[in-house]
């Protein structure tokens, strides 16, 4: 019995309920009423919320909706139908060409179209002055460009020159539209505002007025191909207003 309880047994048995106690106080005791582990492959709300298409998600980026396109085109069609009635000012005929205009070649609409013809009357009457024959081709149909071009020729002869600048087009309006079945075609009147002055090689003033503006009237005719692939217009008849 001594050498049972001799003293390093007696050691051994005090570490060994040390040991025992303490991990008795870290792992605890089952008493049968303990929480089930939790199951990962389970879905916590915020998870079923995001992986559920039924519940009600905030995406990033909404889808389109399936009808915008049809809107879209009934957009355009009420502000191309506000501008034909703001250029045709009650003219019913005009009106009328106006959409058939519209009708024969979709990217026409009247307020892009009067902004091209201030663009270009500019630019037409500037290469007039200046002799700018190249300008002038591009712009005008074969017949009216040669008609330019003899007076530019006849004014060269004569040793004549032009000094000019525009000034500005206070009045602008279209006054005729319709589709030919070959061309569409639309008639401007350009009420514009220039100083001009032509002087003979001596440089005597032979008309004009290099400081006064002056308004000159004009009605130009533009047309185009709308089944062309060339997006532009050109002038394919002139004549001046009184």
């Amino acid at each position: 019995m001594d050498e049972f309880l001799d003293l390093p047994t007696l050691i051994a048995i005090v570490v060994a309920v040390f040991v025992l106690f303490r991990l008795r106080s870290v792992l605890g005791t089952r008493t049968g009423n303990e929480r089930p582990p939790v199951d990962r492959t389970r879905s916590t709300p915020a998870e079923k919320s995001t992986n559920n298409s039924d519940e009600t998600v905030v995406p990033l980026r909404p889808r389109p909706s399936v009808a915008q396109p049809e809107l879209d085109d009934e957009r355009r069609a009420r502000k191309l139908e506000a501008e034909i009635e703001q250029a045709s000012a009650g003219n019913a005929e005009l009106a009328a060409g106006l959409r058939a205009v519209a009708e024969a070649d979709p990217t026409f609409t009247p307020k892009s179209f009067l902004e091209g013809a201030k663009q270009a009357y500019e630019m037409i009457v500037t290469a007039f002055a200046e002799g700018d024959r190249q300008t002038l081709r591009n712009l005008l149909e074969k017949d009216v460009f040669e008609g330019f071009q003899r007076a530019i020729a006849d004014r060269e002869a004569a040793g004549q020159k032009v000094d000019f600048t525009f000034v500005g087009l206070p009045k602008i309006a279209i006054v005729y539209a319709d589709y030919d079945k070959k061309n569409v075609n639309v008639t401007v009147d350009f009420h514009a505002e220039v100083v001009s002055a032509t002087r003979d090689a001596e440089g005597n003033l032979v008309e004009g007025n290099a400081d006064q503006v002056q308004t000159i009237a004009d009605e130009w005719t533009f047309a185009r191909n709308p089944k062309s692939r060339d997006p532009n217009w050109k002038v394919v008849s002139t004549s001046q207003l009184d």
